[in-house]
């Protein structure tokens, strides 16, 4: 797992915990590993994310969510999107990973894995149902542009894979 600095207050935490990727509602934005940092600085809650990916269309809907989340318990907020460092899967948690799994989605592999089972070279990518890895690359990519589509040769059920970034 890579790590990046955080810059999080403790206290903000069960707010910020509260707050799902509207993609994966299973997830918080605490999960999924977007959120830097988050201060008050000011009396204000100053909340940086950074997006899954350049063009993610859920950021603005998780900024709004921040805010609101912070404006329930009477305080301000700020949200601020942080282009750098890059997001990367291997931000998500292991709490957000199994939740991904139990939802239906298959968690990413490692960058070198991810190809292999991408390019349909190597069985990798663990069927969410039944466990198997007889699964096969249905399309490249699934019900967004961060997820692939699977189909399980054993089971015969599809699901998604959360591609590796």
């Amino acid at each position: 797992m890579t790590t990046v600095e955080q810059n999080i207050d403790q206290t903000l935490i069960s707010i910020l915990e509260q707050v799902s990727d509207p993609e994966i509602p299973v997830l918080s934005i605490m999960d999924m590993g977007v959120v830097r940092s988050a201060i008050i600085k000011n009396n204000i809650v100053e909340v940086e994310i950074t997006p899954t990916y350049s063009g993610c269309p859920a950021m603005d809907v998780i900024g709004d969510d921040i805010i609101a989340a912070f404006s329930a318990i009477g305080k301000k907020a700020n949200v601020e999107l942080i282009l750098s460092p890059a997001w990367t899967t291997d931000w998500i948690t292991s709490k957000g990973r199994k939740a991904l799994e139990d939802y239906g989605i298959a968690a990413p592999l490692n960058a070198i894995a991810d190809k292999e089972a991408l390019l349909g070279d190597k069985k990798l990518v663990k069927c969410t149902n039944c466990g198997s890895t007889n699964t096969k690359v249905v399309s490249q990519f699934g019900s967004t542009a961060c997820k692939a589509l699977f189909k399980c040769e054993t089971c015969e059920e599809p699901f998604d894979y959360f591609k590796c970034l």
